[in-house]
């Protein structure tokens, strides 16, 4: 395996119960700006950065249940297709379709433990 890309944590995802809420802690704590976005058919809140790094975002969810808790997307070789395969030969399970975002592409897989992930392919 030779694939090194620059980071490998290309995004990250935190479940909120309310996202009003969730916004005004998150600016608190971090001393950052959060701003409303359209990711897939979902409206997010995400943390605004200078555009040189990697960020995350805040969604309507259920934050610790099993398989609804914070996702860390990661950088995948190739098309994102040959990921999913390569996640199931390795004992893991493909949790939906493949999803387009202006950046890239990504899918929601579950590791062999049950965490859910997200593989990421830049546009």
């Amino acid at each position: 395996m030779s694939f090194m890309p620059k980071n490998f944590n290309v995004w990250a995802e935190i479940p909120v119960r309310d996202l009003d809420a969730a916004i005004a802690f998150y600016q608190a704590a971090t001393g950052g700006a959060l701003a409303m976005m359209e990711m897939g058919a979902e409206r997010v809140a995400a943390f605004v950065t200078d555009g040189r790094g990697v960020s995350a975002n805040l969604f309507v969810g259920e934050p610790g249940q099993a398989g609804s808790g914070p996702v860390i997307f990661l950088a995948a070789e190739g098309a994102i297709e040959a990921a999913a395969k390569r996640a199931e030969a390795a004992g893991g399970r493909v949790l939906g379709a493949p999803v387009a975002i202006p950046p890239g592409r990504y899918i929601y897989v579950a590791d062999p433990d049950g965490n859910r992930i997200g593989l990421f392919e830049p546009a």
